[in-house]
């Protein structure tokens, strides 16, 4: 029997349930050192292994059963694994290239095998990969190959990724994926910039690797950039789009400040169009990234412990959880 949203809504809204909460994070922050914070996750049944790494990729793994088995349309997710899919395809270019063993470094999951890029990559035939890659990835390749800018070809990827999350969005139907995606294309474009500032790249670069989203203002963004890190800075607080001024406020303090503010907008963003959400994708959706914000703060947490940061400051690093 085909599945409907009706069915997998009910199942997603008890399976919440079983994400942390603010009182479970903070049992987590109490561990001692990562051997205890390894037995608090065993305990709640989080994950199988005998590390971090290894507890996070069961936990994954198990996720993808379990959304795969309520979703009446994956598809919906292909938008997120397309990420894993240009870091893979980056990583054989200048592995093949190079002439280096690159298979450690493929994520998963990913909508590309890794079979495909290799013949792909080895006879310089994009066209078997999709549509939106297959000309990205050939300028890609003959960018590294005629000037070695590994930092362009890069770039073009980037930007083919970036247009496909934007136009995914679109396609979907769904409000919430386009602010969504729009959200993340907005902010990837100010670290592109920001990044650029710093080492004098021309007007042709930013042109190939900024991509052009709703309200992202990229002639004042190229021009200020060009001009300099400060004059770029001084600028990007003037914006008030996707609350650019208060992540610049947040840059002023650290990059790593900047970050956290990023991924709580998005987080925000999703807890208010998932949470209550009575129809459609967007509760699976919710549940997936909530997810996801949980693996991030349990990295920040064993991080921390490793390297035996005060609670405090670790506490300071965290992001907002779904739970």
């Amino acid at each position: 029997m085909a599945l409907s949203y009706e069915f997998s809504i009910g199942s997603v809204r008890a399976k919440e349930n079983s994400l942390f909460t603010n009182a479970e994070v903070e049992q987590m922050l109490a561990c001692k050192n990562e051997s205890e914070l390894i037995r608090f996750l065993n305990e709640k049944d989080y994950g199988e292994g005998n590390t971090i790494d290894a507890i996070l990729n069961n936990h994954t793994n198990e996720m993808w059963k379990y959304i795969r088995s309520v979703t009446p349309e994956f598809g919906i997710f292909s938008p997120f694994f397309h990420q894993n899919d240009i870091h893979n395809l980056k990583a054989t270019l200048k592995g093949i290239m190079a002439q280096r063993d690159y298979d450690s470094l493929l994520l998963m999951p990913c909508t590309i095998d890794k079979d495909t890029l290799k013949t792909a990559v080895e006879n310089r035939k994009f066209g078997i990969l999709p549509e939106w890659l297959s000309q990205a990835a050939d300028r890609a390749y003959e960018t590294l190959a005629h000037t070695s800018d590994a930092k362009l070809s890069d770039a073009i990827i980037d930007k083919a990724v970036m247009q496909k999350m934007l136009d995914e969005g679109k396609k979907s139907g769904s409000d919430f994926l386009k602010k969504y995606f729009n959200t993340v294309v907005f902010y990837s474009n100010i670290k592109i910039a920001i990044r650029a500032s710093r080492t004098g790249v021309s007007n042709d670069y930013l042109l190939q690797a900024l991509c052009e989203v709703d309200e992202f203002r990229m002639s004042a963004v190229i021009s200020a950039a060009i001009k300099g890190y400060d004059a770029l800075l001084e600028t990007l607080t003037k914006f008030s789009e996707y609350d650019c001024n208060k992540a610049m406020e947040e840059f002023s303090i650290s990059p790593s400040a900047f970050e956290k503010f990023v991924d709580n907008k998005l987080m925000s963003l999703t807890k208010e169009n998932c949470k209550r959400a009575s129809s459609g994708a967007e509760p699976i959706m919710g549940y997936y990234l909530g997810c996801e914000a949980e693996k991030k703060v349990i990295h920040i947490i064993a991080s921390g412990l490793r390297t035996q940061t005060p609670v405090d400051i670790i506490r300071e690093r965290l992001r907002e959880i779904y739970g």
